[in-house]
């Protein structure tokens, strides 16, 4: 009995060992759903009519020969002559050195028709100094009463000291004012106290253009040109009166 029990139990258990092939594993695909655009969608054309206007529009026609056909001869110069130092002004270095070499030509010219206005030649002014000339007087000590002007108006002159002459011409007009009535003349008094003093308007522009004329040449050391001075001493006997 126990070994047809111990049989049957063999035969029962040889399929499972029997056999050397698993059964195959199926795959899972996960399925996705695609989800439909539904967001709304117009419809665009180009306007053919404004595209033909931009077409033929200068403002939109990006060549040499088109761009700049509307601008006049002087902005075609300056575009050509700022286009000389594109190349040297797009490096950092180099642009900053044009930079300043710009602005310092621009206050050199400034300078030298700032001069020229008033009547000095620039080229003299940092190359030469005015011909000496003994003054016969103290200048902390001078009294406009006590001076002889024409004749040391034509000595300071005559030696080519052309701004002594203008101081001269200066303080005459000083004299000719106080002995009019129109200043009170000291001789510790700045230049604009008698400006300031002056009640005639016409009378005070002139002595103001001549004021400053003559603290540029004097206190500022500029030399004077013969012609220059001539010009000068013209309107200070215009402003005198004197012929």
């Amino acid at each position: 009995m126990r070994f047809f029990l111990a049989v049957l139990l063999c035969f029962a258990s040889w399929p499972a060992y029997g056999s050397g092939n698993p059964s195959p594993v199926k795959a899972t695909i996960e399925q996705q759903v695609a989800v439909a655009d539904t967001s709304a969608f117009t419809a665009r054309s180009f306007n053919e009519r404004q595209l033909g206007e931009y077409r033929r529009s200068p403002a939109f026609i990006y060549r040499d020969n088109g761009v700049y056909a509307g601008q006049s001869l002087w902005s075609r110069f300056w575009r050509w002559f700022w286009g000389l130092f594109e190349g040297i002004t797009s490096a950092p270095v180099t642009g900053n050195l044009f930079k300043i070499l710009f602005w310092g030509l621009g206050i050199a010219g400034s300078i030298y028709a700032f001069l020229k206005l008033i009547g000095m030649d620039p080229i003299q002014v940092f190359t030469r100094k005015p011909t000496g000339i003994e003054v016969p007087y103290e200048e902390s000590l001078e009294n406009i009463h006590e001076i002889s002007f024409d004749d040391e108006i034509e000595r300071a002159a005559g030696v080519q000291n052309y701004r002594l002459a203008v101081r001269l011409l200066y303080l005459s007009s000083l004299k000719y004012l106080s002995d009019s009535g129109m200043i009170h003349w000291q001789n510790d008094k700045t230049n604009g106290a008698y400006l300031q003093e002056l009640a005639n308007t016409d009378k005070k522009e002139q002595f103001s253009v001549l004021t400053r004329q003559f603290e540029y040449i004097w206190y500022g050391n500029f030399p004077v040109q013969p012609d220059a001075f001539q010009e000068i001493r013209g309107a200070f006997k215009h402003f005198t009166g004197k012929k």
